[in-house]
């Protein structure tokens, strides 16, 4: 199969692979989709000690299956496989499994990833995609299901509706923009301010969703005026202006993981009684809700993804480095 090989830092070659094998409960899937993640970007930037190069990235796939109890269905993968026998399993938080592994990942299990033609899957992991929701728009169930359950864990963390909060988006790529089309979508939210540097990306995000869109360093972003922060980006400075920009009795909710130290001001957060709160994937259950979803066509048109041939994936990795790619979403196209 041919397949976009992540060999060293920076560094991605088009070339063939071996194919999956079949194995007892794992279905293969033939690829129709794949998309680019920020945590593919980690990797591509050598920041990811889980994903060590040479390796196939990619966890954001649906396709056709070809063999087993599924085959020739039209499914998305929920590309997180756990145990199913731990507590964290039992309790519907598969996502904290101490023995869990994701699509594209070298560490603790090495799996290729869905930057290819194939990939073998748990069958446990397949959701067969609704007709009337298109294979490759369904790639997207991933990241959004990311910021689904971002937004679940944020709204358990508030004293009023959701609707009636001030919500600040730091991040304008596919989380921070899925995060503001679900906060204003589904749960009705009309006071919410973006940031991004990048200022074709805003004004990309404008197309599809109702917000304020401004710089992170823009003065209406002013101190203790936010109910809740939803940060995607994850950097020291993003954090920094978060606890900043919080309102006393307000949540941060930590969602991007691209600087994983630096300092916070701990005072505010002890004295002002702020919610700090990590979140990290979804479990099964925000994954079905998220086809609902996206079925459902909630979140409105998804024409904001941009779609590639997979021979030309090394191009868009990039460009999306560089920031001359405005789209919040890439998917690769075998």
């Amino acid at each position: 199969m041919q397949a976009l090989v992540y060999t060293d830092t920076q560094t991605l070659v088009y070339r063939e692979e071996q194919n999956p094998t079949e194995k007892p409960g794992e279905s293969i899937l033939k690829i129709q989709a794949s998309g680019i993640c920020g945590s593919d970007m980690h990797a591509y930037h050598g920041h990811d000690e889980r994903r060590v190069p040479p390796l196939i990235l990619g966890h954001e796939v649906s396709g056709v299956i070809q063999n087993g109890k599924f085959k020739d269905k039209v499914v998305v993968l929920n590309p997180l496989i756990t145990c199913g026998k731990c507590d964290y399993c039992k309790q519907g938080r598969e996502h904290l499994c101490p023995e869990r592994s994701i699509l594209g990942m070298s560490k603790p299990i090495k799996r290729e990833g869905g930057l290819a033609e194939y990939v073998s899957i748990p069958d446990k992991n397949i959701y067969e995609i609704p007709k009337g929701l298109d294979t490759k728009e369904a790639a997207v169930a991933e990241p959004t299901a990311v910021s689904l359950h971002a937004v679940l864990l944020g709204e358990q963390t508030l004293k009023k509706p959701l609707s009636e909060c001030r919500v600040l988006i730091q991040g304008g790529g596919a989380i921070g923009l899925l995060c503001g089309l679900i906060i204003a979508k589904e749960k009705n939210c009309k006071d919410i301010v973006l940031s991004d540097p990048n200022k074709k990306r805003l004004n990309e995000c404008a197309k599809y969703l109702k917000a304020k869109y401004v710089a992170p360093n823009d003065k209406s972003i002013n101190s203790n005026s936010f109910d809740i922060i939803f940060d995607s980006v994850g950097l020291e400075v993003s954090r920094q202006q978060a606890i900043e920009v919080v309102a006393p009795g307000g949540s941060i909710i930590h969602i991007g993981l691209t600087q994983p130290a630096g300092a916070f001001n701990f005072r505010k957060l002890t004295l002002q009684e702020i919610t700090l709160v990590g979140t990290y994937c979804y479990t099964n259950k925000d994954f079905q809700q998220t086809i609902n979803l996206l079925h459902k066509k909630t979140l409105g048109p998804l024409d904001w993804i941009e779609y590639r041939e997979l021979k030309n994936g090394a191009n868009a990795f990039k460009e999306i480095h560089n920031g001359s790619c405005v789209a919040p979403k890439i998917i690769l196209i075998p």
